[in-house]
């Protein structure tokens, strides 16, 4: 009973010298668990990708397209709005400037109104009209003015664009804005047709504007189920509502729809964005409630991409990999150890009966020789210095050949198995999309550079034809560059080129060159930024012309637009003019890859624009739209060009290869840390603790062992430290402190 006694009490006090963590059994164990939770995710992500449900991939595509409506179609309305505010503004002075005066000077510089107006809103008095017919009841329902109440007309001026409807079923956004001067306020109204955004639609594909209520107000495109899929958007949409929008993503709801349908038949696609403003952005038209719908007949492709077996194969093979390295670490480094530990507590405790055990490895055969030897040197003998070379495979060779066990799983996955190649079946409904999505990027490119113009051309109205040289021009020109962030510089040059007054950076129109006529021009060809200018003339001005300069973030910001790929604007030389933000550009750089070239020159003898799937090693999508050949920009010549690799798209096989890849990254993730952790914590001082015990079997007395850490190494080193200690005594030898190792 006593003898059971002390061995429970020594086996209490080995637990309590031994630590609870640290060593070499927490990263072995982590080892084990992490391969194990590898394997069952790769069983798991590697399932069979079924394209039952029409590939995400188009489905998005849709959304990307909806998308891209909506911002063009917020932009025009919002464009239209703030276009009258500044006219009515420029038109501001002590004096009223005339009714009539006031909209044929609006009419030289605009023409998408289809009717506007000037009105006396105290008295409800038509001033002047032109175009059609507006309607004077709904802009004056509601107006201060109409009241008496507002004589300045400052309420007037808040007043936002709101949509009508004619008699004849069309709806009209009606803009209003205030025109000072006089005692009397008056108010500019301005006309607009609400179209679809400029997408092609072609005959497959059906463009609709709906309202809040879910209202058809304007369409394109063949009509397919138009009033259900409105009503069905927008009750998806005003869910989503609530949601905020992420940074980057489109301001207010937006997403997909699929409808219904047997396998292998036709469905439908639908795409919906609401034409809303994010959180703390200005914007009159996203106030309106207004959404774009885009919906396409895709035909269901049922065949799936099998890879199941290969998962569950996959992790199989890890799991038999991690029972192996498991095992062949705890008979190696943990087991080993353990032992170590026992036997040196033993010596340092007296017992010297019975000899040290002999170990397999290099290192703990090091250390098992030296421990024999001062065992021997306790009963007597002398120093020996037990040699480098017992034993066979080193414990950082074990480590270096476990990690290249599990690298050898890993790297397949991660650089060679389940790749989709090139033959990846790629839906042409895509391959559409990224055309269609492309003119409209162009469309919008163009849009805004003859906005510009137009911005310039009414402020070459109100220039006049004075000298240039009072304030009253430089005062116009800062107010214009104020409220425009498309220009970098806006600026006045007489008939020789000469700067009269200017406002922001310096002018790049060249020095000595007369101005250019009516339009927008690209200044340069080389340097580090291009220099895009739009050049109006100022009537009965002798020559003089108003300059504005776009900013180069302004074209970049025109081009950027996710989902779409790498997009490039460029010039009929092909050059580089501008890129997406993600990507970066060298401004007048060449198109990167011959196959782009070749379809900017398919695009340009096509006015429709074109695209392409281009095979490769990795293969991509491709389109070019150019300008339509009107407005201010008729004389660019320019292209909007993107790219997008097919690696990229929601595609079954290339999710399989990421969920592959992925797979692969795990377990090399899980090798390394758990291996590196071990080496760091274990190997490397063990590898310590074997020349420090064959020193000390040699006759080092003097240096004082430190243990590095609370664990089966350091218990080692404290026995080492007290076996040192005893054998001092009989040297005679005093010790010598040592830095820790």
């Amino acid at each position: 009973m006593s003898a059971s006694r002390g061995s429970r009490r020594r086996k209490a006090r080995r637990r309590a010298d031994m630590p609870l963590l640290g060593g070499a059994r927490p990263p072995i164990a982590a080892l084990l668990a992490l391969l194990l939770a590898v394997a069952g995710a790769t069983a798991l992500v590697l399932g069979d990708r079924d394209r039952a449900s029409l590939d995400a991939a188009v489905l998005t595509s849709q959304q990307h397209v909806a998308e891209d409506g909506a911002l063009s179609l917020r932009a025009s309305l919002d464009e239209s709005a703030t276009d009258l505010q500044r006219a009515a503004a420029l038109f501001t002075g002590p004096e009223p400037v005339p009714a009539d005066t006031v909209l044929d000077k609006l009419g030289k510089v605009y023409n998408k109104w289809r009717g506007t107006a000037v009105i006396d809103p105290v008295g409800g008095t038509l001033l002047a009209a032109r175009g059609e017919n507006i309607p004077l009841a709904t802009v004056l329902k509601g107006a201060p003015e109409a009241k008496g109440d507002d004589k300045d007309g400052k309420a007037a001026f808040g007043l936002g664009p709101r949509l009508v409807k004619l008699r004849s079923g069309e709806t009209r956004m009606l803009v209003v804005a205030a025109l000072r001067g006089g005692d009397r306020p008056r108010l500019l109204v301005a006309s607009g047709t609400l179209n679809v955004p400029g997408i092609s639609s072609g005959e497959d594909r059906t463009l609709l504007v709906v309202d809040s209520a879910g209202t058809v107000l304007a369409s394109d495109g063949p009509s397919v189920a138009r009033k259900s899929w409105a009503e069905k958007a927008r009750r998806t949409a005003a869910a989503d509502s609530a949601k905020t929008p992420e940074p980057g993503g489109h301001p207010g709801a937006s997403g997909h729809l699929m409808g219904g349908g047997k396998r292998g038949e036709e469905r439908t696609a639908v795409g919906y964005a609401a034409a809303g403003r994010a959180p703390g952005e200005t914007s009159a038209a996203g106030a309106l409630g207004l959404s774009v719908i885009t919906s396409v007949e895709v035909t269901e492709d049922v065949s799936a991409v099998r890879t199941q077996a290969f998962g569950l194969a996959a992790a199989g093979i890890l799991l038999a990999l991690a029972l192996v390295v498991g095992w062949v670490l705890l008979r190696t480094v943990q087991r080993p150890l353990l032992q170590l530990y026992l036997e040196s507590r033993r010596l340092s405790r007296g017992e010297l009966d019975r000899p040290v055990r002999q170990f397999r490895g290099r290192e703990p055969a090091r250390i098992g020789a030296a421990l024999e030897s001062l065992r021997k040197q306790r009963l007597g003998g002398r120093p020996t210095r037990t040699g480098r070379a017992r034993g066979g495979f080193g414990t950082r060779g074990t480590v270096i050949v476990c990690a290249a066990v599990l690298l050898a799983w890993s790297a397949p996955l991660l650089f060679l198995l389940n790749r989709a190649g090139s033959t990846v079946t790629v839906p042409q409904q895509l391959v559409e999309d990224q055309r269609r999505r492309t003119d409209t990027a162009a469309d919008r490119v163009r849009k805004a550079l003859n906005e510009g113009w137009a911005d310039v051309a009414s402020v070459a109205q109100i220039v006049g034809a004075g000298d240039g040289k009072d304030g009253a021009d430089k005062a116009v020109l800062e107010t214009t560059l104020r409220e425009h962030s498309r220009y970098r510089s806006v600026y006045v040059l007489d008939g020789d080129g000469t700067v009269l007054s200017r406002a922001g950076d310096s002018p790049r129109h060249p020095g000595g060159k007369k101005p250019h006529p009516d339009s927008v021009v690209q200044l340069n060809t080389s340097g580090k930024e291009p220099a895009v200018a739009a050049y109006a003339a100022v009537p009965g001005g002798k020559g003089r012309t108003v300059v504005g300069e776009y900013d180069t973030q302004f074209l970049i910001s025109l081009v950027t637009r996710p989902g779409l790929g790498q997009v490039w604007l460029v010039d009929k030389k092909h050059r580089i003019i501008a890129a997406d933000r993600a990507h970066g550009y060298r401004a007048f750089a060449k198109l990167p890859g011959r196959h782009l070239n070749d379809l900017a020159v398919s695009a340009r003898r096509d006015a429709d624009g074109t695209a392409i799937l281009h095979r490769s090693r990795n293969s991509s999508i491709a389109a070019a739209a150019p300008f339509s050949d009107n407005g201010a920009v008729k004389g660019l010549d320019w292209q909007v060009i993107s790219a997008q690799p097919a690696a990229w798209l929601e595609l079954p096989e290339y999710t399989a290869e990421r969920h592959t890849m992925l797979a692969g990254l795990l377990g090399v993730t899980a090798a390394v840390a758990c291996l590196g952790w071990l080496h760091i914590i274990v190997i490397r001082p063990l590898r310590n603790l074997a020349d420090q015990a064959e020193a000390l079997a040699g006759g080092d007395r003097k240096t004082v062992l430190f243990p590095q850490h609370h664990d089966e190494v350091g218990a080692v080193v404290r026995n080492l430290e007290l076996i040192r200690q005893q054998l001092r005594p009989a040297t005679g030898a005093s010790a010598k402190p040592a830095g820790r190792n």
